[in-house]
């Protein structure tokens, strides 16, 4: 039996939840990726990712449909992007925890594929901690950092580590013809840009318009399909390993 929640009969997801007591959430975001990549970048490899994990499962996961916008205002700049602000992001999801929690699930996992839904996902995962349901949320590219070698030395959003994996989940959705390097080192970057990016002390946020003018961070035309298969692959297992003990507990 498939285990996409949207392909199942109101009879077959009835019978899930007692097989499948886990239900992925993939979330991703609709906005720019550069002039390469298309904006269902983020959605694509959450989606892929969230298959490949339930897949080594092995029947214990449901995936549910995917939630294709996120939190994007700093990409508002560029044509196309769409947002939800951070509070109705979080309404959402919760909204389709409970959806899911009223037939009968207790165990959810959401896998985002865009940074920017990140804080929000925190916070909720923070309303879960005393209800008799578990939340665990995970990032993609984030849990395979140790593994992203070779890149430039600012890289990040459509640089070198997502286009990699949308060449291994979705070549068609890559025009390598029209990729184009952004910022690529912290001299380039502005002053707010450069604050942005610190690891330790105060914390900022900018537009990415701020960081370069086409969006991008990193050299996207250094992707490869082989780097982008390591990192897809790794970011499932390690995944499908918190989930395996998740559901032993």
């Amino acid at each position: 039996m498939t285990n996409r929640l949207a392909e199942m009969t109101t009879d077959q997801a009835k019978d899930a939840v007692r097989t499948a007591p886990l239900a992925i959430i993939p979330v991703g975001a609709q906005e720019q990726h550069g002039g390469g990549m298309a904006m269902s970048t983020d959605t694509v490899r959450a989606v892929g990712v969230a298959e490949l994990v339930a897949e080594r499962l092995a029947g214990r996961a449901v995936v549910a449909p995917p939630l294709t916008y996120g939190v994007s205002p700093h990409h508002m700049a560029f044509a196309g992007t769409m947002t939800l602000s951070p509070a109705t992001f979080a309404a959402v999801v919760r909204e389709l925890v409970d959806s899911l929690y009223q037939h009968g699930w207790r165990q959810f996992l959401v896998v985002t594929g865009h940074g920017g839904n990140n804080a929000a996902l925190s916070v909720l995962a923070q309303e879960y901690v005393h209800s008799d349901l578990t939340f665990a949320w995970t990032p993609l590219t984030e849990i395979v950092s140790d593994l992203i070698t070779d890149v430039s030395e600012v890289h990040g959003h459509a640089g070198e580590a997502e286009t990699s994996q949308m060449l291994y989940l979705a070549p068609e959705l890559v025009h390598s013809e029209q990729l184009e390097p952004g910022a690529l080192t912290f001299d380039e970057l502005s002053t707010p840009a450069r604050l942005s990016r610190t690891k330790q002390g105060p914390r900022m946020s900018v537009g990415f318009d701020v960081y370069h003018k086409r969006g991008v961070l990193g050299d996207p035309r250094r992707a490869t399909a082989e780097q982008g298969r390591l990192l897809v692959e790794t970011a499932a297992d390690r995944i499908a390993a918190f989930a395996d003990e998740l559901l032993s507990a």
